[in-house]
Parts: C-alpha cells; sequence; structure tokens
C-alpha cells in the first residue's frame, strides 16, 4: 500500500559540438586582459619619448633676441652676483640655453639700455644688475610711454574737434554746389589768363629795364676782352715786328673786329 514516487527523467541533451557550422556568435571567446604594468611603462616611454621631442623642437626653434636679455637678465637677478665676459660664456649655455658666441651681443645690449652696470677694473670688466634698477628704469619707461598716449590721445581729440568746427556750414546744398562750379571755373580761367600774361613778359617794364642791364654788362665785357685782343697784337708787333694783317690772319682776327657802341 506504500506510494513509490520516482524522479522524473528529464531529457539530455548533448552539448554542441563547436565547428564550422556552429555560428560565430555562439562561440566562446578568450578573454586575454593586458598587463596592466607592461601598459603604463610603454605610456610612460612614449610620454618621455614625446617629452624629448618637444625639448628637442625646441632646442632648434631657437631663442628670439628678446628671449636671450630676459634670460640673461634672469642670470643676474637669480645669483645677485658680479660676473665677467667670460664667465657669462659658460653660464649661460648650460643654465639658459643661450649660445656663447650670443653672449657678447646680448650683453651690449643690456648694458646700452641701462639694465645691466659695468665697470673695468684693472685689466678686466665687471658686470652685475639688480632687479630694483631694472623695476625702476621699467616703470620710468612706461610712465613716458604713458604720457606719450595720452598726448596722443589729446591730439586727437582736438583734431576730431577742428574736424568737427571745419564741417560746420560746409553741408552739401544746391547752393554750395553752384559756388563749388564757379569757383573751379574761376581757377580755371586764372590759369589760361597767367599763361597768357606770361606770352608778353617781354613788354614789362621791369623785365625791360633788367635786360637793358644785362646789354650794358655784356656790352662792357665785350670792350674789355676787345681792348685785351688790341693790345696784346700791337705788343706782338713791336716784340717780333709782325704786321697787323698777318697778326690777325694767324690767329683768325677779323678785319671788322672793333669796339661795341
Amino acid at each position: 500500500g506504500q506510494l513509490h514516487y520516482s524522479r522524473p527523467v528529464l531529457p539530455h541533451y548533448s552539448r554542441p559540438v563547436l565547428g564550422h557550422s556552429t555560428p560565430r556568435s555562439l562561440r566562446p571567446r578568450a578573454l586575454v586582459s593586458p598587463a596592466p604594468t607592461a601598459g603604463r611603462a610603454a605610456d610612460g616611454r612614449a610620454g618621455r619619448s614625446r617629452t624629448g621631442q618637444d625639448a628637442a623642437m625646441s632646442k632648434k626653434k631657437g631663442l628670439s633676441f628678446e628671449e636671450k636679455r630676459n634670460r640673461m637678465l634672469e642670470i643676474f637677478f637669480e645669483t645677485k652676483g658680479v660676473f665677467q665676459l667670460k664667465d657669462l660664456e659658460k653660464i649661460a649655455p648650460k643654465e639658459k640655453g643661450i649660445t656663447s658666441i650670443s653672449v657678447k651681443e646680448v650683453l651690449q645690449s643690456l648694458v646700452d639700455d641701462a639694465l645691466v652696470d659695468s665697470d673695468r677694473i684693472g685689466t678686466s670688466n665687471y658686470f652685475w644688475a639688480f632687479p630694483s634698477k631694472a623695476l625702476h628704469i621699467r616703470n620710468q619707461k612706461l610712465e613716458t610711454l604713458g604720457s606719450q598716449v595720452n598726448e596722443a590721445t589729446e591730439r586727437k581729440r582736438s583734431l576730431c574737434q577742428n574736424i568737427e568746427k571745419a564741417n560746420v556750414g560746409r553741408q552739401t546744398t544746391e547752393n554750395r554746389a553752384a559756388l563749388s562750379k564757379e569757383l573751379e571755373e574761376l581757377r580755371k580761367e586764372k590759369i589760361q589768363l597767367k599763361a597768357e600774361l606770361e606770352k608778353y613778359q617781354e613788354c614789362d617794364p621791369e623785365v625791360v629795364e633788367e635786360i637793358r642791364q644785362l646789354n650794358k654788362i655784356a656790352r662792357d665785357a665785350a670792350n674789355r676782352w676787345t681792348d685785351n685782343v688790341f693790345t696784346v697784337k700791337s705788343w706782338a708787333k713791336k716784340k717780333f715786328g709782325f704786321e697787323q694783317k698777318q697778326i690777325d690772319k694767324t690767329f683768325g682776327i677779323p678785319e671788322d673786329f672793333d669796339y661795341i657802341d
């Protein structure tokens, strides 16, 4: 009279064999995780490589002259020391990237601008600079430039006012246009009359008198040279016994050669 329950038998499903006929989406994938330490190391090496390339490119690009001046001043301000040229030619390339061949030129420009002081002691020249002096010089220059800006601004304001005053009453109207046209015609007429007047300039009493004076000067000069020629002819006749006709023929003196009345 006991009831017996049997465990239900589930149907058996065979595990599919993966092969060429199995869809790719059903195939198991191998999960391979990269080693984190190796990745970070590679990134670090790449970063260092990029930093080195940037530094190399910056070195190839070179410094501008103003950058060299600023870096040269940094040497003085940071050390607060006194240097000779040979010292700076050694320090500047190593610490500030300034080529030794340009140190002298950069230093001289700073001396010329009174940003660096120099003095000759014995046979050597010494150079030094203090931030306070450089700041004072720059403040003075800033004040000068500010004053120039203020003057230019005031001059501009004054010119603008003058322009506004000059434009008063010059608005384009029919009456103004007519007057401008008439003025232009009168100017052309003036040019024509001046050209015609120049044609009769020879009849101007002042011009005539000037010509008379010039003629008198020319006549006196010609008679003076004529007198000189007669004097030479008389001397040659007495000295060498030449006849007057022979002298005239030899020197190309015309027969009617005489004084001008």
